[in-house]
């Protein structure tokens, strides 16, 4: 008799990219600035339109979203509790979001099901990647443990970490922390976090943006790797010039970016794809078709 092979299902099938709405941010936001932040938020005229981005990985196991995108209701005026937040949101982010754009109504248009739906990884708890948590009351929502200490402290909402929003009655939420790895790979980072246990989706800490800020590198066998850095930048030229946007920590953003460039050196073919880059559907078609 012939030796029996077993063919083994790649750990990731595909990943799709979906947007719950768009928005506009100040150039300044995006591309960094040395006037003070509220000079730029009251006086900047310049805007740039980002999708509000949201990743959608079929691994074997199960569907696993990288972020959650933002909740139409946002434009309901009682969604931001803080009367200055109400007052800020529309001069730091111009919203194009409409009752269609809910995180369910947009995994249903790539047939993807929101009960389906087994993990979310959140990026950072802003609301435009926590808003739509729940749609998929089922899903375990994984944060990292720094960035969940946010909410302890006495006025989150001034970091746009709306407390409302994010402990929903029901919500299934692990924060998680970093191990130790002796993998030569990520041996820039202080640890990394196996989400499915099988090394195909890794979680790297990249603070900056915030201070619990956390990146997922995919890697599977039926595609390229890839690193999804949330907010870490809003374009790979960026980070690769090392150049920081307005919000964060500028010291965190500046090694977090070298350590995703040391990555990117060591792995020449890594895609690295931001929330809010309008290039980011079209990036992900492109280096899927490629290894099809």
């Amino acid at each position: 008799m012939g030796a029996e092979h077993t063919v083994v299902e790649p750990a990731v099938r595909t990943v799709h990219f979906i947007s719950t709405g768009f928005g506009e941010q100040h150039h300044e936001h995006r591309y960094g600035t040395s006037k003070p932040l509220l000079w730029w938020v009251l006086t900047g005229r310049s805007w740039v339109t980002v999708p509000i981005g949201v990743y959608v990985i079929h691994h074997r196991d199960g569907i696993v979203l990288f972020d959650t995108g933002m909740d139409p209701a946002i434009a309901e005026p009682g969604y931001i509790s803080s009367p200055i937040g109400r007052f800020l949101l529309p001069r730091i982010f111009r919203l194009h979001i409409g009752p269609d754009d809910t995180l369910g109504r947009r995994l249903e248009a790539i047939d993807v099901p929101a009960d389906r739906v087994e993990k979310a990884i959140i990026s950072h708890l802003h609301f435009d990647h926590v808003g739509g948590i729940a749609d998929i009351p089922q899903a375990e929502l994984l944060v990292s443990r720094d960035e969940w200490q946010q909410l302890s402290e006495p006025h989150p909402e001034r970091e746009w970490v709306l407390r409302e929003h994010i402990e929903v009655p029901g919500a299934k939420w692990r924060q998680i922390d970093f191990a130790t790895t002796k993998d030569p790979l990520l041996s820039d980072f202080s640890g990394c976090h196996d989400v499915m246990g099988d090394e195909s989706l890794v979680l790297l800490p990249t603070p900056g943006h915030t201070p619990g800020s956390m990146s997922l590198l995919l890697r599977s066998a039926s595609l390229p790797p890839i690193l999804f850095v949330g907010d870490l930048t809003y374009e790979l030229d960026l980070l690769l010039k090392d150049q920081v946007p307005a919000i964060g920590d500028k010291e965190q953003l500046r090694a977090s970016f070298a350590k995703v460039r040391a990555l990117k050196q060591r792995l020449p073919d890594l895609i690295v794809l931001p929330s809010h880059d309008p290039e980011a559907a079209s990036i992900l078609t492109e280096c899927l078709a490629a290894r099809a």
